[in-house]
């Protein structure tokens, strides 16, 4: 079914005890905890960070050179996961993460800390699509859902924390210290892994499909380019400037070559067959349009709080904490559920009712407005997602052969990401561009050097210590600019919910990837008795309901 590697007879299989599941997985929490933790750290500084460094017009690049990063990555550990083992792709994107983040604490300027961030992509990238591998790779897909709760746990933990020290150390020691606070994080996480995650690797005789590694890094960064013109040039989108022209050319052009070179090598990086599989399809473009919403809205209320609200970075920090709590509760909830009866597809349909109810509800946001209202919205906001993000995952690993869970996952991953990248670009231009012309006018209405502020160099602070009316010009300026914004969200997050009804409904597996591939056992008598081992059979029950189900493979068509 599938061109991947099986393992190699005489090699010794891993025996899954529930000792050893556990202490996989909790090197992969390790890990996780560390990504996890940076994103909330830094998004609470950010307002400080590119304030500091005059950067308030790019401010949008640090968080989308991460997203970007991040896609471009995914598929490459996702297929080299598959093709060689787990471990050294994992522990090299430790390494990443954790190197990256000592030089985005040295950056001078905005250039080397979006470089820096750039590269925290790559390993963050590697840390996301790999956990969900493994965990895939040594728990059944009917078991899956009860380490759900753990993992919706840590992202929890990890969301009340990082607020709080990225807004204690960027008040305190600086905002440098939310990147210095991973060298012993990241360390500890490798030291942990290394001697955890024991994972079988093996060596691949298939070419590596370079061909489609580059088209795919052309495409992606072309595609995000394009969409973030409005912040790369002055001129903004002037069709008569070649440069815009020709990049828009070189990115189709990109994209018709990776389609191309995906069709005709032995191994291709993203295996174009996945979409012939529903499950797979569908979950994708559901994966699409929630990233291109999800992550531009997580991406700059956080700023709306500090320079609208008055808030501080700490403050902040907590306000955001609403949102972490929902998506950890219905995230656990929708887990344990999942598991006890086997059916997933109402959790995506109702999420994402919730989130579409919870962007609408955004749009009211204003500089004056009740914080307990704010976080009853963020709250919905999350609790809409942590009903789907996780779901769409575990459908579509159910869904395809044992030995591509790898390329699966990471190819899913890859298309939410580059909506996300998408969807940040164009709704920080949107943001940037409103925001841009209500400072203008409140600062050509303002006395010439009054507070001594600029539009580059505003940091919540400055703000905090302007007079009035320029104080109260600038607050409605963020409010004015943010909260309309959100209605170019709603009708993404629609079609994600339409989409949703045609997701269909497979039994979930109860045998583990690694068992199902034979390089794992779940019984230690049948260790070293590969003739035992289940074989998938590349079919399960389905239907488009959760009534009685009819068959259809489940596997990836044509593979």
């Amino acid at each position: 079914m599938s061109s991947a590697p099986a393992a190699a007879p005489d090699k010794p299989v891993v025996v899954l005890t529930q000792r050893t599941v556990w202490l996989i997985f909790g090197a992969l929490m390790a890990s996780m905890f560390l990504s996890s933790l940076d994103q909330t750290i830094v998004g609470t500084a950010m307002p400080t960070i590119v304030g500091e460094l005059n950067g308030v017009e790019h401010q949008g690049w640090v968080v989308t050179a991460y997203i970007l990063a991040v896609a471009i990555g995914m598929p490459l550990y996702g297929k080299f996961g598959d093709l060689m083992g787990r471990r050294w792709p994992f522990l090299v994107a430790i390494g990443l993460f954790t190197l990256a983040s000592v030089g985005a604490a040295l950056s001078q300027n905005m250039i080397e800390l979006v470089l820096w961030r750039a590269v925290q992509g790559l390993g963050g990238g590697g840390l996301m699509i790999l956990s969900q591998s493994i965990i895939a790779d040594i728990v059944p897909a009917s078991e899956r859902g009860k380490y759900m709760g753990p993992l919706g746990a840590l992202f929890g933990i990890s969301a009340v924390l990082g607020p709080l020290l990225g807004g204690w150390l960027t008040e305190g020691p600086g905002w440098r210290w939310t990147f210095w606070i991973n060298l012993p994080v990241g360390v500890a996480a490798f030291v942990i892994a290394w001697f955890a995650l024991k994972l079988p690797s093996h060596r691949s005789s298939r070419p590596v499909d370079w061909g489609g590694i580059v088209t795919m890094a052309v495409a992606t960064t072309g595609i995000v380019l394009v969409t973030s013109w409005e912040s790369l040039s002055s001129s903004g989108y002037d069709w008569t400037d070649w440069r815009l022209s020709g990049l828009v050319v070189l990115t189709l052009a990109a994209v018709a070559a990776f389609i191309l070179v995906e069709t005709r090598v032995a191994e291709p990086l993203i295996p174009l067959r996945l979409f012939k599989n529903r499950t797979f399809t569908i979950t994708t473009l559901i994966g699409l349009v929630l990233g291109m919403g999800m992550f531009s809205a997580m991406a700059m209320i956080p700023t709306f709080l500090q320079m609208s609200t008055g808030a501080g970075v700490t403050e902040s920090g907590w306000l955001m904490l609403p949102m972490m709590a929902g998506m950890m509760l219905t995230s656990i909830v929708s887990g344990i559920a999942i598991s006890k009866t086997g059916k997933y597809k109402a959790y995506p349909v109702a999420g994402l009712i919730v989130v579409a109810l919870a962007m609408v509800w955004l749009t009211r946001l204003s500089g004056d407005m009740s914080m307990w209202t704010f976080g009853a919205m963020i709250f919905t906001l999350g609790a809409g997602m942590g009903l789907v993000m996780q779901t769409i995952v575990l459908a579509v690993q159910n869904a395809v052969d044992p030995h591509e869970l790898g390329t699966a996952t990471s190819s899913n991953n890859f298309f939410r990401e580059i909506g996300a990248a998408v969807g940040s670009a164009l709704f920080t231009t949107i943001f940037t561009t409103r925001l841009t012309d209500n400072l203008t006018e409140v600062f050509a209405g303002a006395p010439a050097g009054a507070g001594g502020a600029g539009e580059s160099s505003l940091t919540p602070g400055v703000v905090q210590s302007l007079p009035e009316p320029l104080k109260s010009g600038i607050i409605d300026a963020y409010a004015d600019a943010l909260a309309p914004s959100f209605w170019y969200l709603v009708p993404l997050v629609l079609v994600g919910l339409v989409l949703a009804f045609f997701l269909p409904v497979i039994k979930l597996s109860d045998v583990a990837g690694m068992v199902a591939r034979g390089e794992a056992v779940s019984d230690p008598a049948k260790a070293g008795t590969l003739d035992e081992l289940p074989v998938a059979d590349g079919a399960s029950e389905v239907s488009d309901d959760d009534g009685p189900a009819t068959r259809e493979r489940a596997d990836i068509v044509g593979s």
